[in-house]
C-alpha cells in the first residue's frame, strides 16, 4: 500500500526536477499536501520559480490545470462563475469559472481584494461553489496552488487569518546555491522545456493515494505528540495566535501522508517533526515583543518542538503499529 505512494513519489520527484532544479524539501511538501487534500501558499520573491513548479507539477500529474492572475479588479464572479443571458437561446446559461478545475494556480493571490480572496474559501474547505443559488461540486482532486510576493505592500491586500489557515502549507522557494543557478542556465537559460516533463499519474490515481495514505497508521503516542506540540503554540508567550484544531488535523494527516511517502504504513516522530514548519509557520501571530526580540514564527516553532519531549515507549509504538490500521 504504502510502497505504491513511495514508488509515483519518485517517479513526480524525477519529472519536477527536470526543470526545478534544488527545491527537493518544497517538491516532496507539495506531494505530502497534495496526498493528504490540501491547498498550497508559496511565499517568495518574483522570480524564485514558483510559477514554473506548480506549472512543472501540473504537468507531470496529468491534472487538468487552470491559471487565474489576481488582481485589484478581479471579481469573485470571475473565480467561480456567473449565470449570463445568451440571446440566441433566450434563456440565462450558467458559465462556470476558472476554479472548476483540478489544480488551480491563484497567482499572486494577495493583489485581489478580501471579497475577492473569500470567494475561494468555500472552494477549499467544501470542494464547492455557489452561483446564483445553484451549489456545484468541484472535480476531484481540486487543489489550489497560490503565490504571493511578501515584499510588495501597494496594490496588495493580506489574507485573512481564516484563509491562511486553509493552507494545508506555506513554503518559500529561497535562492538558489551558486552551483544550482549554474545549472539553471545550463539547461534553462533560453526557455523552459515543459514539453519534456511526462505524466505520472491521472486524478483517478491521486484520488487512490489519497484513500491509501489516509490508511496509514497513526499511534495514540504521535497523536498526542501532535497534540502537546500544538498545544505549546498556544501557550507560547511569543506567540499571540497559537494553532487551531484544524492546525493539529493537518499534522495528522500530513504526517500519514510522509509516512507513506517514505514506503511506511505508520507514522514515527519524525515525520511530524518534519512537516512541522511547512504546516505551522503560517497559521501562528507573533506578539509586538517578539518580532521587536526580531524572532520568526519559524524559529519560535523550532524552540518549541525542540523542547517538546517525544513519546517514550517508540520501539513498542511501530510493533504495534506496522500492522494496524487507523
Amino acid at each position: 500500500m504504502s510502497q505504491r505512494i513511495a514508488d509515483y513519489t519518485k517517479l513526480l520527484e524525477q519529472e519536477t526536477e527536470k526543470i526545478i532544479v534544488g527545491k527537493r524539501r518544497q517538491i516532496d511538501m507539495i506531494l505530502m499536501t497534495i496526498f493528504s487534500g490540501g491547498h498550497v501558499l508559496l511565499n517568495d520573491l518574483p522570480g524564485s520559480g514558483k510559477t514554473t513548479l506548480v506549472k512543472t507539477m501540473a504537468i507531470a500529474l496529468g491534472c487538468d490545470f487552470k491559471r487565474l492572475q489576481f488582481t485589484p479588479d478581479l471579481l469573485p464572479s470571475d473565480i467561480v462563475g456567473m449565470t449570463v443571458f445568451n440571446q440566441k437561446t433566450t434563456d440565462f446559461e450558467l458559465v462556470k469559472g476558472p476554479v472548476h478545475t483540478n489544480l488551480l494556480l491563484a497567482d499572486e493571490i494577495n493583489r485581489a481584494i478580501p471579497r475577492t480572496q473569500s470567494a475561494l474559501l468555500e472552494a477549499m474547505e467544501e470542494g464547492q461553489t455557489t452561483i446564483d443559488g445553484t451549489t456545484l461540486p468541484l472535480p476531484q482532486p481540486f487543489m489550489v496552488l497560490a503565490t504571493e510576493n511578501p515584499v510588495e505592500r501597494e496594490s496588495t491586500f493580506q489574507l485573512p487569518a481564516a484563509q491562511m489557515d486553509r493552507f494545508f502549507v506555506c513554503l518559500s522557494m529561497g535562492y538558489p546555491e551558486a552551483g544550482e543557478e549554474v545549472e539553471i542556465l545550463k539547461h534553462l537559460g533560453s526557455r523552459t522545456p515543459y514539453e519534456e516533463i511526462r505524466t505520472v499519474t491521472t486524478p483517478q490515481i491521486l484520488l487512490e493515494l489519497r484513500r491509501e495514505a489516509a490508511e496509514v497508521s497513526v499511534s495514540d503516542y504521535c497523536s498526542r505528540y501532535i497534540v502537546d506540540l500544538v498545544h505549546k503554540t498556544r501557550e507560547c508567550p511569543w506567540l499571540k495566535q497559537g494553532g487551531s484544531p484544524r492546525a493539529s488535523r493537518s499534522l495528522y494527516q500530513g504526517s500519514k501522508a510522509y509516512a507513506a511517502m517514505q514506503g511506511r504504513s505508520y507514522v514515527i516522530p519524525e515525520d511530524i517533526q518534519t512537516i512541522w514548519l511547512a504546516v505551522m509557520a503560517h497559521r501562528v501571530v507573533l506578539t509586538s515583543e517578539a518580532r521587536f526580540q526580531k524572532k520568526t514564527a519559524e524559529s519560535v516553532l523550532e524552540e518549541l518542538m525542540e523542547g517538546t519531549p517525544v513519546p517514550p515507549g517508540r520501539k513498542e509504538i511501530f510493533r504495534e503499529t506496522r500492522g494496524a490500521g487507523k
